[in-house]
Formats: structure tokens, sequence, C-alpha cells
């Protein structure tokens, strides 16, 4: 997992061949201004979904990981708060894996709690386990997905 600001995304662009095309996206583009949903950068390889969502809080984020993609979670507005655990400390599946949906969901609570304000993001690998919508109130975020 790493979580930093926005303006600190060029030390991140040489560690997957995606991230230079996401950040590059992020940040030549008023994200505030897409309708939510899915937006195809490069194909399946690299899309954004645009989130308007309510917080649940911490009691009502759940644990999940992805096999196929790396997350990049960033927050529009809003004082988004994001679980994590390592994936290799999850005990509890809630479900089987969706390969559809690439995603699977844990009854595990997480390790930790980090703020994702706005204009942050974090990025969690196919081995961090993470609880997206831990804050409260209205939360607009960016998820970009990468293909592993």
């Amino acid at each position: 997992m790493i979580v930093d600001t926005l303006e600190e995304c060029d030390r991140y662009r040489r560690l997957h061949p995606g991230f230079a095309a996401a950040f590059d996206f992020a940040t030549s583009r008023d994200l505030g201004a897409l309708t939510p949903g899915r937006h195809h950068i490069d194909g399946e390889r690299l899309f954004v979904s645009i989130d308007h969502t309510e917080g649940r809080g911490r009691g009502g984020a759940r644990l999940e990981s992805h096999r196929r993609y790396i997350d990049i979670q960033l927050t529009l507005d809003g004082d988004e708060e994001i679980g994590w655990c390592p994936l290799s400390q999850c005990r509890a599946p809630a479900a089987p894996y969706d390969e559809q949906r690439d995603i699977r969901f844990y009854a595990d609570p997480p390790d930790s709690w980090v703020a994702v304000p706005r204009g942050r993001f974090a990025i969690f690998f196919p081995d961090d386990a993470h609880a997206p919508l831990g804050g409260t109130g209205l939360l607009k975020k960016a998820i970009f997905k990468i293909a592993v």
C-alpha cells in the first residue's frame, strides 16, 4: 500500500507501466466533471470508475481484494478513510472470489486505517486487502483500475 498526495505522483510512475498513464489522466483532466461510472483509458488494461457515494464509516467498510487489478483510489471530495490488512493475514473470506468483478470480500477487520482526504490517493496491490468507504458523508472518488 502507498498513500501520498497527487502532487507527489511522479515518484510512482515507474512502479508499473500503467501508473504513468493513470497519473497523466488524473492530472490533466477535471475528474470532478466526469459522470459517475466507468471511463476507459486503455480498454480493460486501464480504466477509472468515478464514484459519488455516502461513506459507510469504519463499522460498515468491508475488506476486499483483487487479483487482476491494482487500485489507485483518489479522493476528489470528502474525508475518506480506508482500512488495510495484508491479504496473507485474512482468514475469514465472506464470499468466494467473484472472477467477473475481480473481487473477494472478507469478514476480517482491518489492521489499520489511513486517512485519504481530498487530493490524496492510496495504491492497493493484489496482496493488500483494503476497506474503502470508511469515511462518512458524501465521498467523491476516482478509482483507477490498472491490470496487473
